[in-house]
């Protein structure tokens, strides 16, 4: 009688999928436009708030292949992920959920308790992910806006969790550049032919999506560059280069909207972690922006 397959650890690594924790860094968006990136109490809080963040999202990933099982193993690629793949069981699937809400939970109370509304922020994201999982994807234009509002709140929460402030500007430009990234996702999964396993697509034209997905991609560059103009973050900083990152931001979504006009089932993360030229084109705009912020430049 064959015994049941061992389970391996790096099995449920990769069910937490940690590679998507890239996301959670803009956590960090605020501390940096607020000059405290290399603050030790603050960097500190902002790190704590990550990794938190980086738990709560591998519980929503975990809880979201539990419910999606069947249809993942339908996928030409979620097919080989652990539990579709028969390599992690269910059980131990939500054994592995809620050890990691929970420590995710511990670490918002214990750091921050209720500071700035990071527990509301904190827990919206978790109901957000949740309603996408259990349902709200299969209703057309929510299961977009769930997906930007999970880019959003990860913003919101990393301003809350130290007190700090962001430009309205920065928002906006993170509302259009996640609606870019979400509308870009559905209208590749659509032109490769998969209204089978999300049935969402069916309410959705490759069209549609191209039309409104490239819109956003103006309006997020356009508020970038107004907020790179603004006076009173040339005030802010003292410097009125920052203007100069404009063509920069424009040459990464070329090479980003470059990817996923090729074979590419248009996830932000995997466009990016497969593209070492995107990616080294994000650490130079990163290393860019905090030199500019930072450094005394007239």
């Amino acid at each position: 009688m064959e015994g049941r397959a061992k389970l391996r650890p790096a099995d449920l690594v990769r069910l937490m999928r940690p590679k998507h924790y890239i996301k959670n860094l803009l956590i960090f968006v605020s501390i940096t436009f607020d000059r405290d990136l290399f603050d030790p109490q603050v960097l500190l809080q902002a790190l704590l708030g990550f990794a938190a963040f980086c738990l709560l999202s591998s519980a929503v990933y975990i809880f979201n292949d539990i419910r999606d099982v069947e249809a993942d193993r339908q996928h030409e690629v979620k097919r080989r992920r652990p539990i579709a793949s028969g390599a992690v069981p269910i059980p131990a699937a939500w054994a592995l959920a809620a050890v990691l809400f929970a420590a995710a939970l511990a670490i918002q109370l214990a750091a921050f308790g209720v500071r700035g509304g990071s527990l509301f922020f904190f827990l919206a994201y978790f109901a957000v992910n949740l309603g996408y999982s259990l349902g709200l994807k299969h209703i057309p234009f929510l299961d977009i806006v769930l997906l930007v509002l999970g880019f959003v709140l990860r913003v919101i929460y990393g301003a809350a969790i130290v007190g700090s402030s962001t430009s309205a500007w920065v928002y906006l430009t993170v509302f259009s550049l996640s609606f870019y990234l979400g509308l870009g996702k559905r209208r590749n999964e659509l032109a490769k032919g998969k209204e089978g396993t999300r049935k969402v697509l069916q309410y959705y034209s490759y069209e549609f999506l191209d039309k409104f997905m490239y819109l956003c991609l103006t309006l997020a560059v356009t508020f970038y560059a107004l907020w790179s103009a603004d006076g009173e973050i040339v005030e802010k900083y003292g410097t009125d280069k920052l203007i100069w990152t404009v063509p920069l931001v424009i040459i990464i979504l070329m090479k980003y909207s470059a990817d996923i006009e090729s074979n590419s089932y248009g996830d932000p993360v995997d466009v990016v972690m497969h593209d070492k030229v995107l990616l080294g084109l994000g650490v130079l705009f990163g290393l860019v922006m905090v030199g500019l912020i930072y450094l005394p430049i007239a």
